[in-house]
This record gives structure tokens, sequence and C-alpha cells, in this order.
């Protein structure tokens, strides 16, 4: 059963990783390259401030806290227990592979790209009060965005994004309901 799941996992990564244009390349780098990001979370940052004032102090050592957990559980502990090679360190995959940009580490189960944005993105499902649910939507498309990116790119197999969004759901809602607790403990906090 195992086997078969791995021979899914390369089919899939073969064919997402084998639709590639000139057009493309470029922005999928751009996309999985955290620095574009950054006038996204400057805004992000500000509109939090803005909009919730104390709040936000209590979001932000939330979120700080995900994304420590997510990066830690997945490149400290989870890719070295399973070792398994990122594809474009997989020797059998070397004359089929569209490798973009660099390579990264040497194991890549399971995505911490996937792992942090999908935690992001969970957070933000209990952050933000229901009337920002498009706002909610687009973190989603935003972190299904980046870890396409990772597989286009030649770094991820699906299967590492699949397990590293898994991750950040799990620990976004963990911490989620570590805020939502926190808010009733701290009055100071609300809004």
């Amino acid at each position: 059963m195992l086997e078969n799941l791995k021979k899914l996992d390369r089919e899939w990564f073969l064919a997402i990783n084998g639709y590639h244009s000139p057009f493309w390349d470029p922005f999928m780098i751009a996309v999985s390259d955290r620095r574009f990001w950054i006038p996204f979370y400057a805004l992000l940052v500000a509109f939090l401030i803005f909009r919730f004032r104390r709040q936000s102090i209590l979001m932000f050592m939330i979120i700080a806290l995900s994304l420590i957990a997510a990066d830690g559980i997945s490149s400290r502990i989870i890719k070295p227990y399973f070792a398994r090679l990122r594809p474009c360190h997989d020797s059998s995959l070397s004359e089929t592979i569209n490798l973009v940009a660099g390579c990264g580490g040497k194991f890549g189960f399971l995505s911490s790209h996937a792992a942090n944005s999908f935690g992001i993105a969970m957070l933000f499902a209990f952050l933000l009060p229901e009337r920002y649910r498009y706002f909610k939507i687009f973190v989603f498309v935003w972190a299904a965005l980046i870890s396409y990116s990772r597989i286009y790119l030649g770094v991820h197999f699906p299967g590492d994004v699949l397990g590293g969004a898994f991750l950040g759901i799990v620990l976004g809602w963990i911490f989620g309901l570590l805020f939502r607790k926190l808010l009733v403990r701290y009055p100071y906090f609300s809004v």
C-alpha cells in the first residue's frame, strides 16, 4: 500500500512539475520566496494593528508561536525522522524533473512552506470575525498557491505539500483555540 502511494505521489509530481513555461517560471519562483510577500505582510500587520489595537498584540504572539511550532516540527522533527529525499535530490528523477531554481535541503517530507502558510491561513480563520470571510478565503488560496509553487519548482512531492498543509491546519486550529482562551482569560486584549 505504501509503495502504491509513493508511486502515485511521483506520478502526480511529474504531471504537475511537467507543466512549465518561461512565463510562469519567474512567477512561481517569486511566489515561493518569502521576501516576495513582505509588502503583503507589512499591510497585514498595519491592518491588524489599526483594526484590532490591543488584541493585535495577542494575535502577533499567537502567529509567532504557530510559525515557530510549524517550522520547528516540520524541519527539525519530521524531515529528519522520515528522511524522504526531495524530488530534486532523487537521482531516479534527474532526467525528468524540471528544476527551475535551487533545490534546498536534502529532505522534503513535509513541506515547511505548506505548514507555515496553511497554519497562518487556519489561524486567520479563527482570529478574524465572520465579516472577513473573503479575506479568509484569500489566505487559503494564498497558502495553496505557495504550496503548488513548491511542486512546480521541483522541490517537493505533492505528498510533502499535503502533509505540510495538514500539519499547518492542525497547528493553526490548536493555536486558534489557545487565542480564544487567552482572550477570555485576559480581557485587556479584547477589542
